[in-house]
């Protein structure tokens, strides 16, 4: 097995670069991309690629980057593809992100600069224990830091570098696949399989490092429309019957000791609002329905609908609508289908030094959405923490080992082909 020598200034430089080119996705946006301001990542990565010798390189019109490393081997090896999203969350602001790199970081805690109310302190944040020593890499405490995903991005486009400088590592082809707008749901909305050409692949969007993951949340969301009567408020008594205030004692109504994300943990699921707007006369709720068991997520759809029948039976002259809609599926099952996926995964986090972390994510990835249209696509981590807000943080040297995992990854295919 080679001998591997990253470049911790090349991968921490790439990541920093990435993180400061803002690509907030939006979630009311009806374009694709849902910014326009994602492409001017896409473009980057474009041009960094063709300068690593790749040639068929392609950012399209809905903003996503297509490359393939070509295989180096006899061997019939499946073509395997590596994903990270170029987006990051609409939750924290992406603008004018300042990244700063802790040198040797020793448990001390990190106050931001920028915001010195913003602290990391080890006791909120369990995995910096094992960053002793370790470059620990956070914004100056006034955005993200976009380690959701561009930790994937950086960490990707390194094993590319690497894989195209070392042509004594054999390997099949390796496609390449950087999506916008996961973070609002669209990830692989207009991907194109047929011309991604890959049999198997895997999202570099994880935690913690050594972690790898084949199960996420089957998913609905759920948009509640709720039909007041309304009326001058000198003069409402006995007619007005305000859709707010309906839509307050719905909320209010929602279980608090389970079925909610401050509640649950595990495999356990959740109805959760995460939008409200209206006025007397009309007002929207936005739901979003979660659990690990499509039966159970069925089970929720039917208690938030029985709670709102409820709730509306006090109030004979308003009306409501209640529509539910499927995102996503849990993509366990696919998985089970093709074990060696899984099975390669966890070899190559093996040969990284690394003990393997097998769990499930209390959300979605690009992969689950890939898994169920027929390319199986598990999670390996990224190094990511504490995503969606100020105190994000990533390690370089996590990164590095999902640089080594990725290489493992094309190494181990090529192997068993």
């Amino acid at each position: 097995m080679p001998n591997y020598q990253f470049q911790s200034d090349s991968l921490a430089f790439r990541f920093i670069k990435y993180a400061q080119i803002d690509t907030q996705s939006d979630p009311r946006s009806t374009s694709s991309p849902s910014t326009a301001k994602q492409k001017n990542l896409g473009n980057v990565l474009v041009e960094e690629l063709i300068e690593m010798g790749i040639h068929d390189v392609e950012l399209d019109e809905f903003g996503y980057v297509y490359a393939s490393i070509p295989a180096n081997t006899d061997k019939q090896v499946p073509v395997i593809c590596f994903c990270s999203h170029m987006d990051t969350s609409p939750d924290c602001s992406g603008l004018d992100v300042k990244p700063i790199v802790h040198r040797n970081y020793q448990g001390e805690d990190l106050v931001l600069p920028d915001d010195p109310t913003v602290v990391l302190r080890m006791a909120e944040h369990p995995d910096l224990k094992n960053q002793i020593g370790n470059d620990v890499i956070t914004t100056s405490g006034t955005t993200l830091l976009g380690a959701d995903n561009k930790a994937g991005l950086a960490e990707i486009m390194e094993a590319a570098a690497f894989l195209m400088d070392h042509p004594e590592i054999k390997h099949g082809e390796i496609r390449l696949l950087f999506t916008p707008d996961e973070e609002i749901g669209r990830g692989v909305d207009n991907v194109n399989l047929e011309k991604l050409g890959a049999k198997y692949a895997y999202t570099v969007d994880g935690e913690t490092c050594g972690s790898i993951e084949d199960e996420t949340f089957s998913a609905d969301g759920a948009v509640l429309t709720i039909y007041g009567v309304s009326a001058h408020p000198g003069f409402a008594k006995g007619k007005m019957q305000s859709a707010i205030k309906i839509a307050a004692e719905i909320i209010g109504a929602l279980p608090k000791d389970r079925l909610s994300p401050e509640s649950t943990s595990l495999k356990e699921g959740f109805i959760h609002p995460v939008d409200v707007a209206g006025n007397v006369e009309e007002t929207m709720i936005e739901f979003i329905l979660r659990d690990f068991d499509d039966a159970k997520l069925v089970e929720h759809g039917q208690t938030l609908e029985s709670i709102v029948k409820q709730v509306m039976s006090r109030y004979p002259e308003a009306s409501y609508t209640l529509n539910i809609s499927a995102q996503y599926r849990n993509m366990k099952r696919v998985l089970d289908e093709h074990p060696q996926v899984m099975e390669y995964g966890v070899l190559a986090i093996e040969r990284a030094g690394l003990t393997p972390i097998r769990q499930r994510i209390r959300g979605g990835t690009d992969g689950s959405r890939l898994s169920l249209m027929g390319l199986p696509c598990p999670n390996i981590f990224a190094g990511e923490h504490a995503f969606h807000g100020k105190q994000e943080w990533v390690s370089v040297q996590d990164m590095e080992k999902a640089v080594e995992t990725i290489v493992n990854i094309a190494m181990i295919w090529e192997e068993k082909a």
